[in-house]
């Protein structure tokens, strides 16, 4: 039987509850990659919408067979709807954008462009912002910052999903929790080349924002996670070991002062109680995080040899002439 041939092009869009978004964006989408005779393929990923979107997304499969739906069969969250686009994607360029219609697709040859230039990630640039400014856009600006200074990588919108990448790059990034505003600093500790482009930021039309302040502060979690990743990886101990020696240091301190006191005959435990405790904390609190390093040293090499399970679940893959799988 003759292999049938891969696109060459890949536009992952994750979805839940677009309804009203899906039918514009998918003739835009069409319309754009068809003006420039792009090879290309749409992997919808339904995260377990409730409104009309799966039907709608069914019926589209059924019409154009460069469509595939891959519905989740529960709400996993967008880092692990992009995960299972991108293990479907058979591209070599993947391109992500969101479902609402707020990026526009008139801006991909941007974005693909770029990638033909010898990157290896771009990311789009929302330079104009139509957002609520308290509400959307101050936060983003304030994590945005903390995010450059964390990863260390130089780009103005870690936020937006309209990004494309090399399916090699890509493919090498382990997505959870919600880590997908942080393929960039990810892709970085591979050693990606990446650059960004202005985007158009649309006002959304219909429905409502699945984004709101309290996802600013999960963002302030997540980078404490991406820096510990970027910098301690592969060497936890490095990390847990110098605030252990920190401990150690202010603990022998203590218990070195509290020891001269003694030999002048003073009594330790009535005249220096609490300094004899927190002399004795921060020693135990030194074996604590080296053995708590020690323990990251051991995960680490577990992780590194064993990372293959997934962080969805597929209900069901729709589309496609052949039987669908993970390319």
């Amino acid at each position: 039987m003759k292999k049938e041939k891969s696109p060459y092009y890949s536009i992952v869009i994750p979805v839940h509850n677009e309804e009203d978004s899906l039918i514009p964006l998918f003739a835009k989408v069409v319309e754009t990659m068809e003006s420039h005779d792009w090879d290309f393929e749409i992997v919808f990923v339904d995260d377990a919408s409730t409104d009309g979107s799966s039907a709608l997304l069914e019926q589209i499969a059924s019409l154009d067979s460069r469509v595939l739906v891959v519905q989740l069969r529960r709400n996993f969250g967008q880092s692990a709807a992009l995960a299972a686009g991108f293990d479907y994607a058979r591209g070599e360029v993947i391109v992500s954008m969101d479902g609402d219609f707020q990026h526009d697709p008139a801006d991909l040859p941007c974005l693909i462009e770029k990638i033909h230039e010898g990157y290896d990630v771009v990311s789009g640039w929302r330079k104009q912002r139509v957002d609520n400014f308290f509400t959307r856009r101050l936060p983003s600006a304030i994590a945005n910052w903390a995010m450059r200074v964390f990863s260390g990588v130089p780009l103005h919108d870690f936020g937006t999903t309209f990004k494309a990448y090399r399916r090699e790059t890509i493919r090498s990034v382990n997505l959870y929790g919600e880590l997908h505003r942080f393929i960039p600093a990810l892709a970085s500790w591979q050693g990606a080349r990446m650059t960004e482009v202005p985007i158009r930021n649309v006002v959304r039309a219909s429905g409502r924002s699945h984004y709101g302040l309290d996802r600013t502060v999960r963002v302030l979690f997540d980078l404490l996670t991406v820096r510990f990743l970027l910098r301690y990886l592969t060497r936890p101990l490095h990390f847990f070991g110098t605030l252990s020696l920190g401990c150690f240091a202010v603990g022998g301190a203590v218990l070195g002062y509290l020891l001269y006191e003694k030999l002048l005959g003073h009594s330790i435990f009535l005249e220096h109680g609490p300094l004899l405790l927190l002399g004795i904390m921060a020693v135990l609190a030194g074996v604590q995080l080296i053995s708590t390093g020690l323990i990251g040293e051991i995960l680490t090499r577990i992780y590194h040899e064993g990372q293959q399970r997934r962080i969805y679940s597929v209900s069901r893959v729709i589309g496609r002439s052949r039987k669908a799988g993970i390319a």
